[in-house]
C-alpha cells in the first residue's frame, strides 16, 4: 500500500482542525474534520480556491439553515428541503463543486436542538471554517507539491511505456491481450499527465510569488505531453490499421526501423533536457527531417504501387510524431540555452 503526501496531509488537516476545536473546547468536532477532508487540495491554489468558493456557499447554506430553523425547524423534512434548495442555488451560482461541504454546514446549523439558542448554531457554522483554515494551512507550510518533480518523474514514466510498445507494435512480439492492457493503462497515464500539467500551469499562473516557475520551461512541459500523446496516437493507429493492410517483410522493415529511430530520438531529447546530453549540430538537425521526409516519400510509394490506405494513414501519424519530438528538440535547446547564458551572467559582472 502506498502512501503518498496528500494522504498523510489530510490526516495531519483533520488532526490539526480537531485539536483546535478542542483547545476552544467547541463540541461537534467531527464537522470541522469533515471540513479539512473536503477542503485538501492536490495544489496550494486549489485549495484555496477551494476555501475562496465554500466561504461564499457556506455563508449562503448557513443563512438558509437559521432560516429554515426559525420558520421549519429541526425535522427530517425541512433538513431535506433546505438542503434541496441550497443545492439548486449551488448549481445555478455554478459552484458545484462546494455542494458536499455546504450541506455539512446546513446539516450542523440545523442539527441544534430546538431548546438551543441561535449561538448554538453560530458555533456549528464556525467549525467548518476551522477545518477549511487547517486544510489550507497544512497544504501552504507542510511538504508543498513539488510539480516540476512530480511532472517530470511521471513523464520519463509515461515514455518508458511508450518505448516499449512502440519498440514491439510491428514486431507484434508482445501478445494481443497484453499489448491492449498496456496501452489502456498507458492512455490513463497520459490523462494523469494531462491533469498534472494543468496543475503545474494554474499554480505558476494563479501563485507566482510562492512559486517561481519560468514559462520558458512551462512551453518545454507542453511539448513534452504534446509528443508522449502523439506517440499513443501512433501506437492507436498501428493497432486499428497495420495488420489489416496485410503487410510485406519489406513494410515491416521500413516502419520498425523508423519507430525505432525516431523512439531513440526522443529518449535522446527528454535526456537532453536532464542535461545529460549535448546540445545538437544544427546540421543534425536537418539530417533527422530528412530521414523522416524519406520514410514518408516511401509509404506513398507503396500506396501508389498496393494502394494501401491504412499505410499511408499510420505513415502521417508517424510524420505527426517525428514533427512534435523534432519540437520539443528545439524548445529544450532553446530554454536550455537560456539557463546556460543566464548562469553564467553572474560570473562575468564578477569578474
Amino acid at each position: 500500500m502506498k502512501i503518498g503526501p496528500r494522504v498523510i496531509k489530510t490526516g495531519i488537516a483533520v488532526t490539526l482542525a480537531l485539536y483546535i476545536c478542542s483547545l476552544l473546547k467547541l463540541e461537534s468536532a467531527v464537522f470541522a474534520g469533515m471540513a479539512a477532508i473536503f477542503t485538501l487540495q492536490p495544489s496550494i491554489y486549489r485549495t484555496w480556491k477551494q476555501v475562496r468558493d465554500q466561504v461564499q456557499t457556506n455563508i449562503l447554506g448557513a443563512l438558509f439553515a437559521l432560516i429554515g430553523l426559525y420558520f421549519l425547524g429541526n425535522d427530517p423534512f425541512s433538513i431535506g428541503l433546505v438542503m434541496v434548495i441550497v443545492i439548486g442555488l449551488s448549481v445555478k451560482l455554478k459552484m458545484a463543486e462546494t455542494i458536499s461541504l455546504t450541506l455539512v454546514t446546513v446539516l450542523a446549523v440545523m442539527s441544534a436542538p430546538g431548546n438551543e439558542d441561535l449561538m448554538f448554531a453560530l458555533q456549528r457554522f464556525a467549525l467548518t471554517f476551522i477545518g477549511m483554515a487547517s486544510a489550507l494551512v497544512v497544504n501552504i507550510f507542510i511538504s508543498p507539491p513539488n510539480f516540476k518533480k512530480i511532472y517530470i518523474e511521471k513523464v520519463n514514466s509515461v515514455f518508458q511505456k511508450l518505448s516499449i510498445l512502440m519498440r514491439t507494435a510491428i514486431s507484434d512480439e508482445m501478445t494481443e491481450k497484453s499489448f491492449h492492457e498496456q496501452m489502456r493503462q498507458l492512455e490513463k497515464d497520459i490523462l494523469k499527465l494531462e491533469e498534472q500539467y494543468r496543475l503545474f500551469d494554474e499554480e505558476r499562473e494563479k501563485m507566482a510569488k510562492l512559486n517561481q516557475l519560468d514559462l520558458r520551461e512551462i512551453v518545454v512541459f507542453r511539448q513534452m505531453f504534446k509528443s508522449l500523446q502523439q506517440g499513443f496516437i501512433v501506437l492507436e493507429d498501428i493497432d486499428s490499421f497495420y495488420f489489416k493492410s496485410q503487410p510485406t517483410v519489406e513494410d515491416n522493415q521500413l516502419f520498425d526501423q523508423q519507430l525505432e529511430l525516431l523512439i531513440k530520438y526522443h529518449e535522446l531529447f527528454l535526456l537532453k533536457y536532464d542535461g545529460i546530453i549535448k546540445m545538437d549540430d544544427p546540421r543534425q538537425d536537418e539530417d533527422r527531417l530528412k530521414e523522416t521526409t524519406a520514410f514518408l516519400e516511401k509509404v506513398i510509394a507503396a500506396y501508389q504501387e498496393h494502394q494501401k490506405i491504412q499505410l499511408t494513414i499510420i505513415g502521417s501519424s508517424i510524420y505527426n510524431y517525428a514533427y512534435q519530438i523534432d519540437r520539443l528538440d528545439q524548445l529544450v535547446e532553446q530554454f536550455m540555452g537560456y539557463k546556460e547564458r543566464a548562469n553564467e551572467a553572474p560570473k562575468l559582472k564578477k569578474a
